[in-house]
């Protein structure tokens, strides 16, 4: 009888238990405001699953947190030179303190994965003074081993070598850290983001650092989409490559990327740089605005450019995304755009290196298919790049992808280039994108429209 009691007293107080953190976190989600459908799609996995989900929503389920172990936010400097044309874009990402557009010097695009692997090669070669490198994956291959051995040298040499790599991104690297250690030993510093086995409740570990910012001299950046490893760059060989973009810039947002860096470098190693600026001009035909996004902004500013951007559109907006998860207000944002009559495309690859995202973004890709949107499936490799045209305004790239994920978890960095040549060089590179995409999502079974619908409800976990 007693040990009837006991269990039935352990079941009850099991019961409570679970009803108490399921308390707690709608309590949690409402003074934090997330949105109803954030909510209800927490709701309902609580439901199902209550212990296990409502440990997850506290893992994984916040963001913007407020506590000792979080990285403070960046303060990004004003350039001393400013876009010259005001634009709504623009306009907005100001009102949060984000530094104007200033004028580059320099700006080049590579969509081509042998010459970006060679312009980073030459920039690594041509150092001087000092290497700083920021990246999501860094793998162990025939690439990055080409890549440390030049980091050696030029360490070795004295020039100032700072490696940061998002250990979530990287995890065999950060499990097994042998190939590091010539570098180390060369002088050479290498520092993991968030190391995932270090101080439990300082590691977040849903919110990486995404950001790829590859800084020389101070004076010159490449940055974009393209991760360290043989699937994104590389000398000519037989292996294919993934389709990217890699942008290098020199001017006055050299600046901006260096604070974002600085910022995330300081985190990860408590040690402060100081930017020596170059003595270069800044003069040429490129104006670029740096926008870092994540955990480290108070607001979600380049969200809310992305936004305007879409509704202030007039004849097109162009997007090339890898992974197309979108939240109620974007893809609103894009039907209301088609509407309106403009030409509203999306290009994003038939097949990504993500099973679950390419089913969950379906109902998605059909909804705009629906209202006339022009979806296109990229047949060639793994299209990782992001670039969105709006109109002849502007042009958005980086490392941020459309998905709640890239757009409100994950530290990125997105720049805007006002520039009528770089646009022009963009919608060339998509155009031949196009001639190997094919038009529309396949048909498939009602079966399957339903279980691509219901996925829509794990979407903002994505």
């Amino acid at each position: 009888m007693n040990h009837e009691l006991t269990n039935l007293i352990l079941y009850h107080s099991l019961i409570v238990f679970g009803e108490l953190l399921i308390l707690s976190a709608v309590i949690h989600m409402v003074y934090k405001r997330r949105t109803p459908t954030s909510m209800i799609s927490w709701l309902l996995a609580m439901i199902l699953i209550p212990y296990f989900f409502v440990v997850l929503y506290f893992i994984f389920g916040t963001r913007k947190r407020k506590n000792r172990y979080v990285k403070s936010h960046i303060k990004l400097r004003k350039p001393s030179q400013l876009y010259h044309e005001q634009n709504p874009i623009d306009g907005v990402l100001r009102s949060y303190g984000v530094a104007g557009a200033s004028q580059n010097q320099k700006f080049e695009l590579f969509c081509d994965s042998v010459k970006a692997y060679d312009e980073f090669m030459s920039c690594i070669e041509n150092s001087t003074k000092s290497i700083y490198m920021s990246t999501y994956v860094f793998s162990n291959d025939e690439v990055t081993k080409e890549i440390l051995e030049e980091l050696r040298k030029k360490a070795q040499s004295g020039v100032e070598v700072k490696l940061l790599i998002d250990s979530l991104g990287s995890w065999k690297l950060y499990f097994f850290q042998n190939s590091l250690k010539k570098l180390r030993d060369a002088g050479g510093k290498v520092e993991f983001f968030m190391p995932i086995l270090r101080m439990p409740f300082r590691n977040y570990i849903n919110l990486r650092n995404h950001r790829k910012i590859y800084m020389f001299d101070n004076k010159k950046v490449l940055s974009g989409g393209m991760n360290l490893a043989s699937e994104y760059l590389g000398p000519k060989s037989e292996k294919p490559k993934w389709e990217d973009i890699l942008f290098s810039s020199e001017g006055e947002s050299v600046k901006n990327f260096f604070e974002i860096f600085a910022s995330d470098w300081f985190y990860a190693s408590a040690q402060r740089l100081k930017f020596e600026k170059s003595s270069s001009s800044t003069e040429g035909d490129t104006y670029v605005q740096v926008v870092p996004s994540g955990p480290d902004l108070r607001e979600d500013a380049l969200y809310e450019a992305l936004l305007c951007a879409i509704y202030s559109a007039k004849s097109r907006i162009w997007i090339v995304t890898p992974y197309f998860i979108p939240d109620e207000s974007l893809s609103q944002a894009l039907l209301i755009a088609k509407h309106k009559g403009l030409d509203v495309k999306l290009i994003t690859p038939k097949k990504s290196n993500h099973l679950i995202a390419d089913l969950t973004r379906s109902s998605f890709m059909r909804e705009l298919e629906d209202a006339g949107v022009d979806v296109q499936l990229y047949d060639g490799e793994m299209l990782h790049a992001k670039a969105i045209l709006f109109d002849d305004i502007g042009a958005m790239l980086g490392s941020v992808n459309l998905d709640d994920r890239s757009l409100f978890l994950n530290y990125e960095v997105a720049t805007f280039v006002y520039s009528k040549r770089v646009m022009d060089e963009i919608e060339l590179w998509m155009n031949n994108l196009l001639k190997h995409s094919s038009k529309g999502t396949e048909s498939v079974s009602h079966v399957r429209v339903v279980v691509e619908n219901l996925m829509r409800i794990i979407a903002p976990q994505m």
